[in-house]
């Protein structure tokens, strides 16, 4: 990735961790909460390395770990977990359609789900931990593929990131 390009990542990532943290909570239900980063690390899924990707999927994981006050890890694992699988089939499929973005998301979205609630019944036992889950997924899974849509119509969606 140029300098240009990871100059550009961090000032997104920075804009989306100040939005997600500071400016939705007042002005939206936790349920309707979208996940900015878990979005981007699609986006770099797709359309980046694995070299570069991998590490940045992690620490994006971890970012998401910090803000949302989870389990210090969990998010990272998971979005570690999802970049592997997506960057396994992504080869095989046309990255560049905004279809394939939306349902990757939305495909994401449903795997986080999945991987911490099977990761958090495994190292807690707080109960009614699944109900709690379970009621905030549908929202979230709409609210995510709607800011997956909306990334897609940006200019320059369909560009290529700058490899190095």
């Amino acid at each position: 990735m140029s300098r240009r390009a990871s100059l550009l990542l961090l000032c997104i990532v920075v804009i989306s961790i100040v939005i997600q943290v500071a400016l939705i909570p007042v002005f939206v239900r936790p349920s309707f909460k979208p996940d900015l980063l878990l979005v981007i690390m699609v986006f770099i899924t797709l359309r980046g390395s694995l070299q570069v990707g991998a590490p940045i999927a992690w620490l994006l994981g971890l970012l998401d770990d910090v803000c949302s006050g989870l389990y210090l890890g969990l998010n990272a694992a998971t979005f570690l977990i999802s970049f592997i699988v997506i960057r396994s089939v992504s080869d095989r499929l046309y990255a560049d359609s905004a279809m394939l973005f939306v349902l990757t998301v939305a495909g994401v979205t449903l795997a986080e789900f999945t991987l911490n609630l099977l990761l958090m019944v495994m190292f807690t036992s707080s109960p009614g931990l699944a109900y709690s889950m379970f009621s905030d997924i549908f929202p979230r899974l709409l609210v995510n593929a709607f800011i997956a849509s909306v990334v897609s119509l940006f200019p320059g969606f369909d560009c290529q990131l700058e490899t190095s």
